[in-house]
């Protein structure tokens, strides 16, 4: 299943809402780099593959708008390499 994750621009975060606990992954952007700093899925829904959905949706945003990331947050920077190269032209020089 993949989630229609929702974009939070002003609040500069990716969120979901599973069995109502808020889920999100928050990020900075400077300068056409999107910072991610935090992916977070409270453990009462964890496992359900959401922290995936929010990395994937905001990688996905990343390309789309052209931006370059780094990935701060331990969560999706494992997630980039266990992607095989998949986003590996994102990530910033």
């Amino acid at each position: 299943m993949t989630r229609n994750v929702q974009h939070q621009p002003d609040q500069k975060r990716f969120q979901w809402v599973e069995d109502g606990h808020l889920c999100v992954l928050d990020y900075e952007l400077i300068g056409g780099v999107m910072i991610i700093t935090h992916t977070g899925v409270p453990e009462a829904v964890g496992g359900r593959g959401i922290a995936a959905d929010l990395a994937r949706t905001a990688l996905e945003t990343a390309r789309e708008q052209g931006w370059k990331v780094r990935p701060l947050c331990s969560y999706v920077d494992a997630y980039m390499r266990r992607q095989r190269g998949a986003y590996n032209d994102l990530l910033e020089a």
